[in-house]
């Protein structure tokens, strides 16, 4: 039981140093959908991210265009507004406190994964 106790710990600091890891690796994005009311879609171009906090496919509902390794904004009132569709840019996981913003809430598809991220100039 002790032993089971012990690797059970090992693997939670495991995948802490893990999460760490990639809160501060660089990571290469485009910017592809700007959907209303801030419902943006990145698709990953470069940067071992984890697969399992991106959609490796998805489909926008509304144009029927199909995506890959593509994720929503979790924090919208962080994202600059100098960065539009079609940008190429570097970020980083944001593991900050997010900011309150005042968002509307019309809808417009978006990947359900979605990541907090903090743009960065280039590395």
């Amino acid at each position: 039981m002790k032993l089971l106790s012990i690797l059970f710990a090992a693997a939670i600091l495991v995948g802490c140093a893990g999460s760490k890891k990639n809160a501060s690796q660089t990571y290469k994005a485009r910017f592809e959908i700007d959907g209303i009311c801030s419902n943006y879609t990145f698709k990953l171009l470069e940067g071992s991210l984890d697969k399992s906090l991106i959609e490796a496919n998805w489909t926008d509902e509304t144009t029927g265009k199909a995506y890959t390794d593509v994720f929503g904004l979790a924090n919208p009132c962080n994202f600059p507004q100098n960065v539009k569709k079609g940008d190429e840019f570097y970020f980083v996981l944001d593991t900050s406190k997010q900011k309150d913003c005042a968002v509307c809430m019309a809808y417009y598809p978006t990947p359900q994964k979605k990541l907090a991220i903090k743009v960065v100039a280039a590395p």
